[in-house]
């Protein structure tokens, strides 16, 4: 039985996990560090770490689809990428010294409200909007809020996909499958980045639930970025909102009922 109930949380985990990432660039770990918290009491530093790590596969097989549609341009990333990679070693070192139930608690909370925002305002900026920005502002802007996101990544281990994407279309004017194609391919680095520092701090993780989260979060990021590259923006975040936000108020109620 107990072997039954983490593969079906291990399952659906990886399936929310995987469709947020091919989707809409989000980071695995929003959906997948509270579901190991709350239903296999995983260690919250811990589960971090595995959510992470359950990232870097599938950020690189929705980079690669994303790319294979021209929907990915890595190129005028290179500044947020190397802000955010710093930043995500010193979150994950901080968060290593924070309480356990702060850690959980964060990463249910963002899990929601991440949902919430996809819902009430989906991300639809164009490149046209942004021509006024000048290059110099847009690469200040970039570092300033790769440091932001990198350090968010590191701590809880999501809302740095999303972040990314905001930027990406507010700030460097991406249109939005263009952005979600260069935050999956940044977000590939800042997870292994942050995976690995988690697991120098923290140790080695559970092996099956380390293993199946990978494999179920892989597998569902490659069926959702086929799917996002064919849908509309509209879609999209609708879509990744609704799964969220379902999840997000699961894993709430049932802390709140146990």
């Amino acid at each position: 039985m107990e072997l039954l109930i983490t593969v079906l949380v291990t399952f659906f985990a990886g399936m929310g996990a995987g469709l947020g990432t091919g989707f809409a660039g989000m980071s695995a770990a929003a959906v997948i560090s509270p579901m190991l918290i709350s239903f296999l009491d995983v260690e919250p530093y811990m589960a971090v770490g595995i959510a992470l790590s359950s990232d870097v596969l599938a950020s690189a097989v929705s980079a690669w689809t994303y790319g294979k549609n021209k929907n990915l341009d890595v190129k005028n990333g290179l500044i947020m990428m190397a802000s955010v990679l710093v930043f995500t070693v010193a979150g994950s070192y901080v968060s290593s010294l924070m309480p356990s139930s702060a850690l959980g608690n964060s990463s249910v909370l963002i899990t929601f409200f991440l949902g919430i925002k996809f819902i009430v305002k989906p991300v639809v900026t164009t490149k046209e909007a942004m021509q006024g920005v000048s290059a110099k502002k847009r690469a200040v802007q970039s570092a300033l809020s790769g440091m932001l996101i990198g350090f968010i990544c590191g701590f809880v281990g999501a809302g740095g996909g999303m972040m990314m994407l905001l930027i990406l279309t507010s700030v460097l004017g991406y249109e939005l499958k263009t952005a979600v194609g260069t935050s999956v391919f940044i977000m590939t680095f800042t997870a292994l980045t942050g995976a690995a520092s988690h697991f120098a701090i923290g140790g080695i993780p559970d092996p099956l639930i380390w293993i199946l989260c990978i494999v179920f979060t892989f597998v569902w990021a490659r069926v959702a970025a086929v799917f996002a590259n064919k849908a509309s923006a509209k879609t999209l975040n609708r879509v990744t909102g609704v799964v969220l936000v379902v999840l997000g108020a699961a894993i709430m109620l049932f802390n709140w009922l146990t």
